[in-house]
């Protein structure tokens, strides 16, 4: 395990404090908890980026496929 030294500004250590109290939790877990939590979004949005940038790549080709197709139906 890493110990790691932080800075938590002050009205959000209050709220942190009044939570972990009625939680019964120490503040470790709770912050490794969050950590976790946070972590997943974020990865969820670099996905969601990576899809975004992707999809934008391969548009123009779709659409020519797309195309082609569509001429295909036509000459039925």
């Amino acid at each position: 395990m890493k110990t790691v030294s932080l800075k938590i500004d002050d009205d959000i250590s209050m709220e942190t404090e009044k939570i972990l109290s009625e939680l019964k939790l120490p503040r470790n877990r709770y912050i490794n908890e969050a950590i976790d939590h946070y972590n997943h979004i974020q990865k969820r949005l670099l996905i969601e980026k990576a899809l975004t940038k992707e999809s934008f790549l391969v548009r123009e080709n779709s659409m020519k496929v797309l195309k082609e197709f569509e001429d295909l139906e036509d000459g039925d």
